[in-house]
């Protein structure tokens, strides 16, 4: 596994990890017949924090594919090179 990937990986845990452990504040206000501000009903409150992490798990999965396969690639370099041709070309 290469640096920039372990490095995503270590960063993908953490941020998980604290979307899962972080405590949500309770709901201000008047609650209505077992239903949140939100309009989820009270047994459901931290669905949404679940709801939350595999969104963000879904996303670095997508980022960490693209990262490996735009390393593996060289797609970068290239991208690089091109971005650094065109202001190169607007200097002169």
């Amino acid at each position: 596994m290469s640096d920039l990937a372990r490095r995503a990986h270590i960063a993908l845990v953490l941020a998980v990890t604290d979307v899962l452990i972080r405590p949500h504040p309770a709901p201000s206000g008047p609650v209505h017949a077992g239903r949140s501000r939100t309009g989820r009903a009270g047994g459901e409150a931290g669905q949404t924090t679940a709801e939350y992490g595999m969104v963000l798990l879904g996303a670095a999965g997508i980022a960490l594919l693209l990262v490996g396969w735009a390393t593996k690639s060289g797609a970068i370099g290239k991208l690089f090179d091109v971005v650094m041709e065109n202001v190169i070309g607007k200097v002169k």
